[in-house]
């Protein structure tokens, strides 16, 4: 797929598209495990907003570069901050509107996010992978919350992921104790992974997931986001259905030519081909 104009970006992240409508972003700072700078954060924020945005990519898939995924924040620059007095992490943390490395707390957009666990995430690498749609990881991948053995806490918004998806005990376990846990028990106990598959194949399976979802409406696929959005953050199953209902997702799918696109390619028994969809 030819490049599209993204935004200028550090070399700590990589910009590409292996398919059409399909944006992928790897973490490129392999030697220090892809560990998370203000830098990155900032390339990570300004390219998603542009994403966002931009009408002719549908989905897209995060990975990191080398042996992990993404080790979580830079424990070093953190600590040269606490040296230094700037301690005002309970603002910088009520201010962060999308989270650790500008995602584990972006709900807005409805287009779906494909982790391709490559290796390890520790810390704020798995609050980003909570914040995600689908989760490709490897056999060797390790996940762990080792927040509490460094003094900090896991407050990015994977606290009440993990306890919507594993129940209170479960997550208590990975949030309190620390440990770190394989890919078979993250998919089997634990329950935010999807598919576990060899190392060689994590990206490749990515792609291939994302192009199954681009097969589809983007105007359907980016409504039922939104429901799904929604559903986490309303506290019953109707409140969550009447939000849909009224959402500008739902308003642009009843209205858009996908929506005739689909239901008359399916009558003249044929392939529905389908257009970006408008900007919200």
């Amino acid at each position: 797929m030819t490049s599209l104009d993204h935004p200028r970006v550090s070399d700590q992240l990589s910009v590409s598209f292996p398919v059409e409508h399909v944006l992928q972003l790897t973490f490129n700072r392999p030697a220090a495990l892809n560990a998370m700078t203000p830098t990155m954060e900032e390339d990570i924020k300004n390219v998603m907003n542009w994403f966002d945005e931009e009408p002719s990519l549908w989905v897209v898939i995060i990975t990191g570069a080398g042996r992990a995924f993404c080790a979580g924040a830079d424990l070093k620059a953190w600590n040269q901050r606490q040296s230094t007095g700037d301690r005002n992490e309970q603002e910088m943390l009520a201010s962060s509107i999308h989270g650790f490395g500008s995602l584990s707390r972006r709900s807005k957009s409805p287009k779906p996010i494909i982790a391709a666990v490559n290796g390890s995430a520790y810390g704020g690498g798995v609050e980003m992978l909570l914040n995600c749609d689908i989760i490709i990881a490897s056999e060797d991948a390790q996940f762990a919350l080792p927040e509490v053995k460094r003094g900090v806490a896991a407050a990015q918004g994977v606290i009440p992921r993990i306890a919507k998806v594993a129940g209170h005990q479960l997550a208590s376990e990975l949030l309190l104790l620390g440990r770190t846990i394989s890919a078979t028990e993250a998919q089997t106990r634990f329950r935010f992974i999807n598919q576990i598959v060899p190392a060689a194949k994590v990206l490749p399976t990515a792609v291939e997931c994302a192009k199954q979802i681009v097969a589809n409406s983007p105007d359907s696929v980016q409504c039922t986001k939104r429901g799904l959005v929604l559903s986490g953050q309303h506290g019953s199953f109707e409140q969550a259905t009447v939000a849909l209902a009224w959402s500008a997702e739902a308003k642009r799918l009843y209205n858009s030519e996908n929506i005739r696109e689909g239901l008359k390619a399916f009558s003249e028994k044929r392939k529905a081909a389908w257009g970006n969809p408008a900007k919200l």
